[in-house]
């Protein structure tokens, strides 16, 4: 069975303190996902994100139906990365990092996520169909969120 990696790097024109304080709280999840993927966090979460922190959610990645999914930020380095895992969800393995880079002109905010869909060869076949085309899509929308927080620059 195969795992498969994500990478997308974005250009922000802020600076360092700005982008962390925003994207180091969970609080901020809901604004940086998709309308139609029914984003809710159901547990309380702590404004800034600490290493054993359990996220817990609801999210419908497909058809309107809703999953459980549960997060732990694993390791969190302060203004330069975090990463958080799947505990509970859709995926088999899910690790996500973060990083910040200060740049010249900003911000380097790079994610890697690698992830094994479920069931198998079956699973597979689905990443190709359609589970590439979705975080595609998720970071697509991220990418014009933070354009129009941050005034980003370019991306690549």
């Amino acid at each position: 069975m195969s795992h498969f990696q994500f990478k997308k790097v974005q250009e922000l024109n802020t600076d360092l303190d700005t982008i962390w304080d925003f994207a180091s709280s969970p609080k901020n999840l809901k604004e940086i996902t998709p309308d139609h993927m029914l984003f809710h966090i159901t547990s309380e979460v702590a404004e800034k994100m600490y290493p054993g922190m359990i996220v817990t959610y609801e999210v419908a990645p497909l058809l309107g139906i809703k999953l459980a999914w549960v997060t732990e930020i694993t390791q969190v380095k302060d203004k330069q990365y975090f990463v958080d895992e799947q505990k509970v969800g859709p995926y088999t393995l899910w690790h996500h990092q973060h990083f910040f880079e200060a740049t010249d002109t900003g911000v380097r905010m790079t994610d890697i996520i690698t992830y094994k869909p479920p069931f198998g060869l079956i699973g597979n076949l689905l990443n190709t169909l359609m589970i590439k085309r979705q975080l595609n899509a998720i970071f697509d929308y991220r990418k014009k969120v933070m354009e129009r927080l941050f005034n980003v620059s370019n991306s690549v």
